[in-house]
């Protein structure tokens, strides 16, 4: 895996990833024009895209089948430099008329505990936990 960022003016720069190319940039309040996603918020991007695509494997593999799923997360970052992330808390929603929760919570933690890379990666450093909700309805928080 290579990436790569450009410098294309202020605070923006084209980002190239295995053939995809976007623009990444800063907020306004720091010389920033809002061109593209900030890189810390990609970071939250990345586990939400691994830990969904492990749980959704995961649970075709059990014959899971949901209406919809989504995960959100929402990132508690540090007020002074360097501004990291302290805490995530990552949210699996899920629709269905049959969605069985230990087959849910038995995806995630596999995913959690062995195949996302990013959640690894983050790990040692900041606190991650997770809710479940199912048909809008918190089943649980960990």
């Amino acid at each position: 895996m290579q990436a790569s960022v450009v410098w294309k003016d202020e605070m923006a720069f084209e980002a190239h990833l295995d053939g995809f190319n976007f623009f990444i940039d800063a907020d306004e309040t720091v010389g920033g024009q809002n061109k593209g996603p900030k890189p810390k918020g990609l970071t939250l991007v990345s586990l939400a895209g691994c830990t969904a695509m492990d749980v959704i494997s995961i649970l075709k593999k059990m014959r899971v089948s949901v209406d919809s799923f989504e995960v959100a997360i929402d990132g508690v970052i540090a007020q002074e430099h360097p501004k990291k992330f302290l805490e995530v808390v990552i949210k699996y929603i899920f629709k269905g008329t049959d969605v069985p929760l230990e087959k849910i919570k038995k995806a995630i933690n596999l995913s959690m505990e062995n195949y996302c890379g990013v959640s690894a990666t983050l790990r040692p450093t900041v606190k991650l936990s997770h809710q479940i909700i199912i048909n809008d309805q918190m089943v649980e928080s960990a």
